[in-house]
C-alpha cells in the first residue's frame, strides 16, 4: 500500500479515541468515524510506524450493531457526535472494552472492575453547547453550529440534534436568522477579518435557567441591543436569565474574553443537583450532562465512603460540586483548589448559597498551591482536565500519602498514564466504574478508588 491508494477495510475494533482499524494485506489501517463490523471504503493518508491511517470514504457494509432509526439529519457530516448510528447497549460494550483494555496493557492491576453505568438520557442530555460561525463550504453561506467532519473550517448549522437541548435549537436559528438577515460575517480565521466567532448557550437542567454568551472580534457591523431584544423575544420551554456578549480579538479559535459586557439580566444560571444549588458562570466548569453528573457524583460519593469528621481535597474543583457533595456528608473540613479564578468565586458563593461553612476554595494552580497547604486529607478527590494530572503535581499528591484518593477521570489514555505512577507508589486500584456522561460521542468518565498498601 502506499498513499492515494483506495483499499477496502473490515472494521475489527474501535480503540479510544474513535480510532478504528482492520486489516488489510496484513498491514492494519486506521479509519476514523468508522465502527466495529462494518466494511469501509477509505483513501491511504499516511503510513506510521506499524500501521497505514486512512480517510473514510464510503460505508460499503453497515454493521449489526448499527441502529437502523433514531439519528438526525446531518449525522454524516457533522463532528458533533461519532456513533450516533450505533445502538447505545453496543456503544456502552464498546467503551467499557475500551477502557479496560487501555488499563490492562498499561498494568494496572485492579482488584474489582463493576462496569458501566448508562447516562439517564440518551438523548438532549447536553446542558451546555459551543457553537461555532463559518461558512457551509468555502465562501458559502453563514453557517452556525457544529464543525464538519475532518473539517477545521466549515460548520453543519443544525436543522435538528439528538444531544442537545430543544431551546438550543431556537435560539440557534433565530440567531442565524438575524445574522444572514443583517449580513454580518464570520470571523475568518486565515485572513484576519470578519465579526462572529462563536455562540455559548447554557441551562441549568433543574431550573430551565438559560445563558446565552455571544462571543464577536471588537468590529460590530449590527446592533447588539437588537440582537438581544431578538433572543428575549424567542418563545422557550426554559427562560432567558442572562445575554453576555464577548469581544475576542485572539488568533486562536478558542471561547476567551477580552472583554465581558452583561446585555440582560445577570451573568450565570442556577443549577441544582441532589438538595445543592450552583451558580455558574460563562466560564466556570460544570458537567455537561446534569442528569448524568448526579450518577457520576453519587459514584464519588460511593467511593469516598464515610467522611464524617475527615480531611478532604477537592483538587481541579471547577465551581466546587463534588467538594460541597463531600461537606453536605459530613466532611470535617474540604478544600477545594481551581485554576480559574471565576469558577472559584462561583464555588465560595455556592457555599455560602448552600449554608456550608466547612469548606474553602482556593484559586491558583494544583502544582503550586500544595505546597503552601498544612493540613494533611484523609482522602482526595482529583477530578483532572482531558490530560491529566500535570507529572509534578502527581508526585505532590502522591507525597501528601493520603490513605484514600478518588481519580474522576475524563480521559482513559491520561487515566492509565497516571494510575502507573500511582500503582508505582505504592496504590492498589481498589475500585474502577465507569459511567457514560456523553452519549453517542467517544466520550466515558472512569472513576477509581485508590487506597495505599500499608492502610
Amino acid at each position: 500500500m502506499k498513499k492515494k491508494d483506495i483499499v477496502t477495510v473490515a472494521i475489527e475494533a474501535v480503540r479510544f479515541p474513535n480510532k478504528a482499524y482492520g486489516f488489510v494485506q496484513g498491514e492494519k489501517v486506521i479509519v476514523k468515524n468508522a465502527l466495529p463490523g462494518q466494511v469501509v471504503s477509505a483513501q491511504i493518508i499516511k503510513k506510521r510506524s506499524g500501521h497505514f491511517e486512512g480517510r473514510l470514504l464510503e460505508v460499503l457494509e453497515r454493521s449489526s450493531c448499527e441502529r437502523t432509526n433514531g439519528y438526525c439529519s446531518h449525522h454524516e457530516i457533522c463532528g458533533g457526535c461519532t456513533y450516533q448510528t450505533m445502538e447505545h447497549h453496543a456503544e456502552l460494550a464498546m467503551k467499557e472494552q475500551q477502557v479496560h483494555q487501555l488499563l490492562e496493557e498499561a498494568g494496572i492491576q485492579i482488584e474489582r472492575w463493576e462496569g458501566i453505568v448508562p447516562s439517564p438520557l440518551e438523548t438532549g442530555y447536553r446542558n451546555k453547547c459551543e457553537f461555532s460561525f463559518g461558512d457551509e463550504y468555502k465562501d458559502g453561506p453563514l453557517a452556525l453550529g457544529m464543525r464538519k467532519k475532518m473539517s477545521h473550517y466549515e460548520v453543519v448549522s443544525l436543522q435538528d440534534c439528538n444531544i442537545i437541548d430543544h431551546d438550543f435549537l431556537a435560539i440557534l436559528q433565530s440567531s442565524l436568522h438575524f445574522f444572514q438577515e443583517h449580513q454580518v460575517p464570520f470571523y475568518h480565521r486565515m485572513r484576519h477579518d470578519g465579526s462572529l466567532r462563536h455562540l455559548v448557550v447554557r441551562k441549568g437542567k433543574a431550573t430551565g435557567e438559560i445563558l446565552v454568551h455571544l462571543v464577536t472580534t471588537s468590529e460590530l457591523p449590527f446592533s447588539i441591543e437588537a440582537y438581544r431584544d431578538v433572543l428575549l423575544s424567542l418563545s422557550l420551554e426554559g427562560n432567558i436569565c442572562g445575554i453576555l456578549h464577548s469581544v475576542n480579538d485572539g488568533v486562536a479559535d478558542v471561547v476567551r474574553s477580552d472583554h465581558m459586557t452583561l446585555l440582560y439580566g445577570k451573568d450565570f444560571f442556577v443549577e441544582r443537583l441532589f438538595d445543592l444549588e450552583f451558580q455558574v458562570s460563562a466560564y466556570s466548569f460544570f458537567q455537561t450532562n446534569t442528569e448524568g453528573a448526579e450518577q457520576l457524583y453519587s459514584i464519588v460519593r460511593e467511593f469516598a465512603a464515610d467522611v464524617q469528621d475527615k480531611v478532604v481535597f477537592d483538587l481541579y474543583c471547577g465551581t466546587g460540586t463534588i467538594g460541597q457533595i463531600m461537606a453536605k456528608a459530613g466532611s470535617k473540613k474540604v478544600i477545594g483548589i481551581e485554576l480559574i479564578e471565576e469558577a472559584v468565586t462561583a464555588a465560595n458563593e455556592n457555599a455560602l448559597r448552600n449554608q456550608l461553612d466547612n469548606c474553602t476554595f482556593l484559586a491558583g494552580d494544583v502544582l503550586k498551591l500544595l505546597d503552601e497547604l498544612q493540613e494533611r486529607p484523609d482522602i482526595m478527590i482529583v477530578d483532572p482536565p482531558r490530560e491529566g494530572v500535570h507529572p509534578k503535581a502527581i508526585q505532590k499528591l502522591i507525597d501528601f500519602q493520603a490513605p484514600e484518593i478518588v481519580y474522576v477521570s475524563c480521559k482513559p489514555t491520561s487515566l492509565a498514564r497516571d494510575l502507573q505512577v500511582f500503582q508505582q507508589a505504592g496504590y492498589t486500584v481498589k475500585r474502577v466504574k465507569l459511567m457514560d456522561m456523553f452519549p453517542r460521542t467517544v466520550h466515558i468518565e472512569t472513576v477509581c478508588l485508590l487506597s495505599k498498601k500499608n492502610k
